[in-house]
């Protein structure tokens, strides 16, 4: 074969694989822009309904407003569940758009390893976050119990309780994030 018809032949099997991945970005391009739409949508539903149903006003009884002065930052227990609706529909999306365009092993790792890991780190969060604000509480009902008895030990055996309670939880989520 003469080198221009080689250059020719090369230039048509490129145009022509170009020309069949372009259609297919496209869609995945449009796949992910509506996953992260009604990942968003979704995502502030499930927030409007844990707020409706006042679950961080439940926190905020057990001690999750004393935490979220402590660290500077606002923790809402439906702002988590908006947050992990919303991430977990991009992820999907991701997972979708990589098969759209063919690319198998990103797809597999995806499906395979990332979402459910994802799973086990949104566990970890929610056991540490019940870890804290349950250490928080019980905190408190060991202080205002043992001075009610007259216990001049009352504030070393209330933050025993604390840290063993956050100890636990910690262990607890770094066994659920398989991390020996």
């Amino acid at each position: 074969m003469p080198t221009g018809e080689v250059i020719a032949v090369s230039l048509q099997s490129l145009y022509e694989r170009v020309a069949g991945f372009v259609p297919a970005l496209v869609v995945a391009i449009i796949v992910l822009i509506l996953g992260w739409i009604v990942g968003s949508g979704l995502g502030n539903l499930v927030g409007k309904v844990l707020e409706a149903i006042k679950i961080d006003s439940l926190a905020n009884s057990l001690g999750l407003d004393r935490l979220s002065a402590r660290t500077g930052k606002k923790l809402s227990i439906a702002g988590f569940g908006n947050w992990l609706v919303k991430w977990f529909f991009i992820i999907a999306t991701f997972v979708a758009a990589a098969d759209i365009l063919g690319l198998n092993q990103v797809s597999s790792f995806l499906y395979g390893d990332v979402i459910p890991y994802f799973g086990s780190v949104i566990v970890a969060v929610a056991i540490m976050l019940i870890g804290m604000v349950a250490a928080t509480f019980l905190e408190g009902i060991v202080r205002h119990s043992l001075r009610a008895g007259g216990l001049h030990t009352s504030d070393a055996l209330a933050l025993i309780t604390k840290w063993a309670v956050l100890v636990f939880a910690f262990l607890a989520a770094l066994s659920e994030l398989r991390v020996a």
